[in-house]
Order: structure tokens, then C-alpha cells, then sequence
């Protein structure tokens, strides 16, 4: 009999098994590099890429070079340290070195400023001071477009982000770009209206504007990262923004098992357990992906954060359009994130029932209308008694490839 132990931030694991003869699939995340073996990788990376020419050629001595790093990079110290190093050996002087963190986007799909913690060095770039940004250029339809000006005003940029999946969104993540990471409020408010109402069909639009910023600005020099298992770094690619981000793609497939068969269950955990209601709108749209329909999906966690009002009021018989449109007229960036979440939840859990191992009460939970689970024991008899079971570890992460067709795909 299978059994696998899962972590999710308590002090007592779920210890998952199934029924003799039932199907158990477990995915296993890539295993990384953390600390002076990132450090390693990186600098591996940036000196001798494939397909590109090293990180040297692309500077000369008296450049002014700011390294943007694009939201939450793992091992982001260690990969500050190998670039400002690797610049410094072809002359760059340490005091024109210039370090800018950008806040990532969020779990599920990114309208929020989600600031997270910056490495000893580096400048936290806030969206919401537009002092902080400079004109760059005029898009094809005449509207301004801002970045922050250290990256402006820089000779050189080097791009720093992760390469990542997001299944909420269908897909690629969109975490790790200059934009709108580095625009101001009012672009990120826009994505997310344009994401609340029309879904991923926006998705094309934000796709051009990340290449029309890049090809403004000028970047040459991109570091594409692909995370590993608890926030260690499994691989870096380095060269132009194309080449270095089919090289990721490529090796974050490693987040993307293959499962055979729709599981009856799927047990999931979080990347950061403590993480918002977003997190596990990922999670479970990843998860559906491979539980068939009316399985259910277990999530364990530490969320403490209840879903918003756009969220209680769709699982209290609200119609979903009619709530994003309200949602959207308001102008209300904390209603326009609440439906966009809402939207994609629905989307993503459909018929399939929910089970919530988590910080929220269950008096909350039972608000909503998903199942509550006092203890891990609870997770643990509803799989040992499934015929077939999907364990997701870090299934925020997760982009599971179906082994048979499915209509939403």
C-alpha cells in the first residue's frame, strides 16, 4: 500500500494512503538549489548561457545597471550576489549597480500589490508613487506607458524572474515580467478589470504589452528562474527574453505531472502555507484539472484570509456576471480583485465538492458551502476510502497534464 506524507504548515502531517488495489498518484516537486549551490547555478547561468552571449558582453565599464527583479524570486539573495558579482568582474562599479525589487502580482491572477520580503540591497519598487516611474513610451493606441524610473534611466536592464504555471489562469503564470510588475497602480488595476470581465481572453493583450515594454526599454539581458520545492531554485537560463523564456518553459515542465486517470479525490497543499483565498483558487484550479466531476478536492493549509464579499455573496446565489459587472462599475480595486478571484474559482471548481483543512473557522467554512475538516484525520479517512487519489504538493504551482481529453482545455 501507498503512503506519502504531506506537509502544509501544521505541526501534524497528513499521512496519505489508499485502499488496496485503489489507484494513488503522488507528484513530487522539483528538487532545487538553495543558498551558495543557487548562488552557483546562477552565476553558472549568466556566464556561460546556450544560446546567448554571456552576462559580460552585454555591459562595459562606466554603465549604470539596474537588475530588476520581477516579484517573488526564489533564492533571490543568492541570484542578486552571483549577478552583481559577474558585473563587477567585467568593470561595472559596484555603486552603479542598481538593485529594484518589484512586488508580484498575487496568487491567482495579480490586480493586488502583494510586497514581499527584499534582499539586503535592493530598492522596493511601489506601484502606487508614480514619482517612482518615468515615461518610457506611447503604446500602439497613444496611451502613456510608465516603468520605474531606475529602469529608465538605467544603460542596462537586467531582467530577473521566474518562469512559472498558473492553472487558474490556463496556463503560464503571470508572475515574472516587467510588466506590469514595474508600471504603475493603474496598469495592474487595469489588468484586473480586463481579467474580471473578459476571463483569459485578456490574456493576449497582457502578452503584448509585456513585449511592447521590453522592446522599449531595450532588454537584451534576461535571467528566466524555474522554482524548486519549497522555494529552492531548480534551474536559471540566461540570454535574450525569447531564448531565455523557452529554455524555463521547458524546464518547468517539471510542474506539470501527467495523471492517467481523473482521481475520485485530490489532496493538495500550498507553496506558502499561510498564503491568502488566492492561493487556493490556483490550487484548486490545478487540482480539478485531473479530479473528475463530482470528486472532491481537499486543501490543506494555514489560510486564515475569508473570501470577500463578491465571493459570499456568488456562493449565496448571487449570479457571477451580474456580480463582476457591479463589481467592475464600482471602480472598486478590492471588489475588482474579489470578482476576479470569484470568477475563477467558479470556473475551476465547477461541480466538484471542497474540503478545507485550514486557520478559517468552521462556522466560515460552512458559510460557503464547502466541507470543513477539523484534523488531518479527516483528509486522511476521506482518501484512504477513495478508489483513486491525486496528492498535489504545492498545487498553487501546478499545471497537471490530463492523460484524456477534457472540454475545458
Amino acid at each position: 500500500m501507498q503512503r506519502i506524507t504531506l506537509t502544509y504548515g501544521a505541526a501534524d502531517p497528513l499521512v496519505l494512503e489508499g485502499l488496496e488495489g485503489a489507484e494513488f498518484t503522488a507528484f513530487m516537486p522539483p528538487r532545487g538549489s538553495s543558498g551558495d549551490a543557487a548562488r552557483s547555478l546562477a552565476a553558472a547561468a549568466v556566464a556561460a548561457p546556450a544560446q546567448s552571449p554571456p552576462l559580460t558582453a552585454h555591459v562595459v565599464p562606466g554603465d549604470r545597471v539596474a537588475v530588476a527583479l520581477c516579484g517573488d524570486v526564489p533564492e533571490a539573495a543568492a541570484i542578486v550576489s552571483a549577478v552583481a558579482e559577474t558585473l563587477a568582474s567585467a568593470g561595472i562599479d559596484p555603486a552603479e549597480i542598481h538593485v529594484i525589487k518589484g512586488p508580484r502580482l498575487g496568487p491567482a491572477a495579480g490586480g493586488t500589490v502583494a510586497f514581499v520580503p527584499t534582499p539586503s540591497g535592493c530598492e522596493a519598487f511601489d506601484p502606487t508613487v508614480e514619482a517612482a516611474t518615468s515615461y518610457l513610451a506611447a503604446d500602439e493606441a497613444g496611451r502613456p506607458l510608465y516603468l520605474a524610473r531606475a529602469l529608465v534611466d538605467a544603460d542596462v536592464v537586467v531582467s530577473v524572474g521566474e518562469w512559472g504555471w498558473n492553472a487558474a489562469l490556463g496556463g503560464r503564470s503571470l508572475e515574472g515580467e516587467l510588466w506590469p510588475t514595474f508600471s504603475r497602480a493603474a496598469c495592474r488595476r487595469d489588468l484586473q478589470v480586463a481579467l474580471a470581465r473578459r476571463g483569459r481572453n485578456a490574456l493576449p493583450d497582457w502578452k503584448s504589452g509585456m513585449h511592447e515594454i521590453a522592446w522599449q526599454l531595450g532588454v537584451c539581458a534576461s535571467l528566466r528562474v524555474v522554482r524548486g520545492a519549497a522555494g529552492s531554485l531548480a534551474a536559471a537560463f540566461f540570454g535574450l527574453p525569447d531564448d531565455a523564456g523557452r529554455q524555463a518553459r521547458d524546464a518547468a515542465a517539471a510542474w506539470c505531472p501527467r495523471i492517467t486517470d481523473p482521481a475520485a479525490v485530490s489532496v493538495c497543499s500550498l507553496s506558502e502555507p499561510t498564503a491568502g483565498f488566492g492561493a487556493i483558487t490556483s490550487a484548486v484550479a490545478a487540482a480539478a484539472r485531473v479530479t473528475r466531476p463530482g470528486g472532491t478536492i481537499c486543501v490543506a493549509s494555514r489560510v486564515a484570509e475569508r473570501p470577500g464579499i463578491i465571493f459570499e455573496r456568488w456562493r449565496q446565489g448571487a449570479p457571477l456576471d451580474g456580480l463582476v459587472h457591479e463589481a467592475v462599475a464600482s471602480g472598486d480595486a478590492v471588489l475588482v480583485a474579489d470578482a476576479l478571484q470569484t470568477r475563477l474559482f467558479a470556473r475551476a471548481l465547477d461541480d466538484r465538492r471542497l474540503v478545507l483543512l485550514s486557520d478559517l473557522d468552521e462556522a466560515t467554512v460552512e458559510e460557503f458551502e464547502f466541507g470543513f475538516a477539523a484534523t488531518p484525520e479527516v483528509v486522511e479517512r476521506l482518501a484512504h476510502r477513495a478508489e483513486s487519489v491525486v496528492v498535489l504538493p504545492e498545487a498553487d504551482r501546478c499545471f497537471p497534464q490530463p492523460g484524456w481529453t477534457t472540454s475545458g482545455d
